[in-house]
């Protein structure tokens, strides 16, 4: 047999073209160790503290160092198994890699940028208009602003779009020719340039937002932290990541829920300002979910699988990602099985430090 075919040779090829083909997880904070877990456990991660810079006025302000911790659940586990026949077993280690390990690599890939892309649900805070897409140095110069009015920290921001936006974007001579950035060639490959001390990139995988149909008159007032009462005519469902405009002020909606009832509690994020009570309540269409973010806003979580008991298993770590190759044969069918997989998790850790630019 080859010698290339064991599950050591091709753990150590796939994952530097799976760390490649990763462009979210590179531009937000990652925790990594080497303690074996599984799918569905819950792992304590240290959040990065965030600060600001205050004037200062004969009195310095203390603001607290310590990093505080929130749980992260790992439960996504992407996988790739193939059959292997005796042809691709006969290839040589460079077609096998071109034929097989890369279209895996890529695949999973996909898979873990869009499982982050799909955190555009837990932030509120938006600009851009529903169904057009971005294509001006306004719509670049709105996401930055929303973030400088949160006060976000001006380094290792990065914003996210979709292909449409992108298509737009490198017919702007200051996107075409700014410096592309980037540590890996996947991230040279996909990025569009510095802009307003943002680094842009485009993906696929930037999620389209398909909103509730909500419809009707109404008005919100408190219910306590993170809920509201919306009383009036209302209409149709809110889906968990619609935005709703109350007052001055956006919100997301944290969980489905059926409209219709005089009055609907409805659970959202941020809680409602005070200056928002009683205001009138719309909510944004439908939307390519765009996303322009410091890096601190978002966490990836990778932890590295047991190796398979009972057939030959190989697992490798690096740079905060963990690839496990699992080779087994089957006696009944006579066919080489391959599997290759990686557990992981993200969590929203400051949804204040992201802004999605509606498309």
């Amino acid at each position: 047999m080859n010698q290339f075919f064991n599950t050591k040779n091709i753990a150590r090829e796939a994952l530097p073209i799976l760390e490649s083909n990763l462009v979210f997880p590179e531009l937000i904070y990652k925790d990594y160790s080497e303690d074996i877990s599984k799918q569905g456990d819950l792992i304590q991660v240290r959040k990065p503290p965030v600060y600001s810079a205050n004037e200062f006025e004969g009195a310095i302000e203390i603001q607290d160092i310590k990093e505080s911790e929130i749980l992260v659940k790992l439960d996504k586990i992407a996988d790739v198994s193939v059959e292997l026949s005796a042809k691709e077993m006969a290839l040589n280690a460079e077609d096998f890699t071109k034929q097989v390990i890369e279209p895996a690599m890529v695949a999973i890939a996909e898979k873990i940028n869009a499982d982050g892309l799909a955190l555009y649900k837990d932030i509120p805070y938006t600009c851009g208009e529903s169904g057009t897409a971005p294509s001006t140095l306004s719509d670049l110069a709105g996401g930055a602003k929303a973030l400088n009015d949160n006060k976000a920290p001006i380094s290792a921001r990065s914003a996210v779009w979709n292909t449409e936006a992108m298509a737009n974007f490198q017919t702007l001579p200051a996107l075409v020719n700014a410096e592309k950035c980037g540590s890996t060639e996947a991230l040279k490959e996909g990025a569009i340039g510095r802009v307003f001390g943002v680094d842009h990139y485009f993906s696929q995988q930037v999620p389209q937002h398909t909103a509730g149909n909500y419809s009707g008159s109404a008005t919100a007032t408190s219910e306590g932290d993170g809920m509201i009462l919306i009383s009036g005519s209302t209409n149709g469902k809110l889906l968990a990541g619609d935005i709703l405009h109350i007052g001055t002020g956006s919100y997301v909606v944290r969980e489905d829920v059926t409209m219709g009832d005089p009055e609907v509690v409805v659970k959202i994020y941020p809680s409602l300002a005070a200056e928002d009570e009683r205001k009138a309540v719309t909510a944004a269409g439908s939307h390519a979910a765009n996303l322009m973010f410091q890096k601190n806003a978002f966490g990836f979580v990778s932890r590295p699988l047991e190796a398979a008991r009972g057939a030959d298993s190989y697992v490798t770590s690096y740079n905060g990602i963990s690839v496990r190759v699992t080779m087994d044969y089957n006696i009944t069918t006579k066919k080489q099985t391959l599997s290759i997989d990686t557990l992981y998790g993200f969590k929203t850790l400051y949804p204040e430090l992201a802004v999605r630019v509606l498309g």
